[in-house]
């Protein structure tokens, strides 16, 4: 029986978040993302919990419907002085996070499957999906490229990569012993039966390369337990 593998989000999301608060400004939104090159973004309350998400397309919808400049007249003059008197420099026309983003948010655990994110992602068709812990709090952001990144990788390239990672944890008048196959995600190890061969450690490092579903290794075939089973 071989032992397939439930990758999950947390294995594939990216823990370092870009993220704004619901009164980041329209331009400051615009900043983040020119800079970071991201097309949309987490807004999360003071206890750091997600409450929105924006994405480009919000800031570019705003754009076009803002109103166009209107004739300047003495009432409007008078008006802005008095909002700079009291100290608010904000437009009345500037939008801001919290009135930009889609609320409630998509959002998903750490130990759901990759598979089951996809299909979130998929229905709600979103781009992106913040990463929470139990009480709601951003921890990591997981994208369609990373969890199609599970997915869409061949058995050439798992191959080439499980090879690499196996071989190095083999002494090297070995190494040439040690033969991998690749079948539909499915990865089969044989090696030589030496003490110095560490074959948890072998199942291990196959187990890190995205796209392995399951591992069968030794000359005879035996099934391999997924790490932490």
């Amino acid at each position: 029986m071989i032992a397939v593998r439930t990758r999950t989000v947390g294995e594939v999301m990216s823990d370092g978040v870009v993220r704004a608060r619901p009164g980041t400004s329209f331009e400051e939104l615009t900043r983040l993302f020119s800079t970071h090159r991201i097309s949309g973004l987490p807004i999360v309350d003071d206890d750091g919990k997600v409450v929105g998400v924006v994405s480009r397309t919000d800031l570019t919808r705003r754009r076009a419907a803002r109103p166009a400049r209107t004739r300047t007249t003495m009432a409007g003059v008078l008006a802005r002085w008095g909002r700079r008197a009291r100290g608010d420099r904000s437009s009345p026309y500037a939008p801001t996070a919290g009135t930009l983003m889609t609320t409630p948010a998509v959002t998903v655990h750490p130990e759901q499957r990759v598979a089951d994110a996809a299909r979130v992602m998929q229905r709600c068709r979103v781009d992106r999906l913040p990463v929470v812990d139990e009480e709601d709090r951003l921890i990591g952001i997981a994208t369609r490229r990373d969890l199609l990144g599970v997915f869409l990788r061949t058995d050439d390239d798992v191959l080439r990569d499980v090879t690499h990672a196996v071989r190095t944890l083999v002494p090297l008048p070995v190494r040439d012993g040690v033969r991998v196959r690749v079948r539909d995600g499915v990865v089969r190890l044989e090696f030589p039966a030496r003490e110095d061969i560490d074959a948890t450690a072998l199942t291990r490092a196959a187990w890190r390369v995205d796209g392995v579903v399951g591992v069968v290794h030794g000359s005879t075939a035996t099934p391999a337990r997924s790490p932490g089973a």
